[in-house]
């Protein structure tokens, strides 16, 4: 090579080496608040399609409104699940959270329930309450009218009354339950089966009070709507959430991987999925009414990877992306970036494989049967993916440097070990 073609290479590798060094943490941080902007904006929009699918069955119930009810809660479901990341490192995100996908919840409190349930009421003295049945109610030793059901009787009176967080009153979960109906099938095949009837008015209706079941499943709906509304104003330009990110750039890429870490390591592998595999115990299962859990994982899974690469697919295909983590990993350690993002790969893999099995029949509530060496195996792949990839993502905060984080930790799991 001659000279001018050395000095001419030469001057390209360094021009390419200074853009790689050149990411701006803070346009990592705006592109983290963007695709949250996004995913927030798809979940109130599939959650106001999910109001209008549920206006329709309370108009007009069939087994075809509630099959089309069910679908729209399902597909609510799919950008709400990839917002989790941005928990726990975005107090405003983790202190609103609790309002829209508590879990798990004592049904009983909301409508009818088997009676031969066995430990119904457990430490819970409000468990069978059954707000539906009842206009009148007895909380925290007060008399409640409850005549009219309405999204402030629900926020303000129901949920967690008496301080007990099991009383979920709002939500995914409690709009899932009253859409489906308890999953009485423990380990065995089939999800929630409530009929149609629950919502016919007067003669035809079944489970009594389907006026009384038809307004709350319909203020229910109106609540979540509004506290989509509410998080989605919060990362839009001028909101809470995005200036309380955006306000130091250190701080935000910290959040960040906070996020990733607490999603990935105690909320998704341990308390969602490790904690149900030694208990056998189908009711830790996610979205235990609908057997939709495994589709809820992948997405938390998709969420995380999200956050690290920097890039969205919105629910109408469009893609939101921008400067990411993963350009900063590179930057400071090329290889650690390669085995991030390894890590992620493998985990969704496992997360996929979870899917596949659960539509193919065998659902995430029968892999939890004791003796079950496949769904164990399945499961405990996307666990150990999971852990694996915290690990990855704490050697990634010592590589940029810009703050330790706290990772949530899980009973089910233990410390987690280099």
């Amino acid at each position: 090579m001659n000279r001018l073609l050395a000095t001419s290479a030469l001057a390209l590798a360094l021009t390419a080496g200074a853009a790689r060094a050149e990411t701006d943490p803070a346009a990592v941080v705006a592109t983290y608040a963007d695709i949250a902007e996004a995913a927030y904006a798809d979940s109130l929009a599939t959650a106001r399609a999910l109001e209008d699918a549920v206006a329709a069955l309370i108009a007009s119930p069939s087994d075809e409104t509630l099959a089309a009810a069910r679908t729209a809660w399902k597909a609510a479901r799919v950008p709400y699940q990839q917002t989790e990341a941005f928990r726990f490192g975005n107090p405003i995100v983790d202190d609103w959270e609790g309002k829209v996908n508590a879990w798990p919840l004592d049904e009983g409190l909301i409508d009818y329930v088997d009676p031969g349930q066995e430990g119904l009421m457990g430490e819970n003295p409000l468990a069978a309450l059954n707000v539906i049945a009842n206009p009148t109610l007895a909380i925290a030793g007060a008399e409640v009218d409850a005549t009219e059901i309405t999204p402030a009787l629900i926020a303000d009176t129901l949920n967690e009354a008496e301080g007990i967080e099991t009383n979920v009153a709002r939500g995914y979960h409690a709009i899932e339950f009253l859409l489906w109906g308890q999953d009485l099938n423990g380990t065995g095949p089939g999800a929630g089966a409530r009929p149609y009837t629950d919502y016919v008015a007067g003669e035809g209706c079944t489970g009594g009070n389907c006026d009384r079941r038809a307004a709350y499943l319909a203020a229910a709906t109106e609540l979540l709507v509004a506290d989509l509304d509410e998080m989605a104003a919060n990362w839009a330009e001028g909101g809470a959430a995005r200036a309380a990110v955006s306000a130091d750039p250190a701080a935000g890429i910290t959040a960040m991987l906070t996020g990733m870490g607490s999603l990935s390591y105690g909320e998704q592998a341990g308390e969602r999925m490790r904690l149900g595999l030694l208990l056998n115990d189908p009711e830790e299962e996610h979205d235990c009414f609908s057997d939709n859990t495994h589709w809820s994982h992948f997405y938390d899974g998709k969420g995380i990877e999200n956050v690290y690469l920097g890039q969205y697919t919105r629910i109408d295909g469009s893609l939101v992306e921008g400067p990411a983590l993963a350009d900063l990993v590179a930057e400071a350690d090329p290889a650690l970036d390669a085995e991030m993002q390894a890590k992620l790969t493998t985990t969704m893999t496992a997360l996929q494989a979870i899917v596949d099995a659960a539509e193919g029949g065998l659902a995430y509530d029968q892999m939890l049967e004791m003796g079950n060496a496949e769904g164990e195996a399945l499961i405990m792949a996307g666990v150990n993916g999971l852990i694996d990839q915290t690990r990855s993502i704490e050697r990634v905060v010592t590589a940029l440097n810009f703050g330790a984080i706290e990772v949530e930790g899980s009973d089910s799991l233990g410390p987690l070990q280099q």
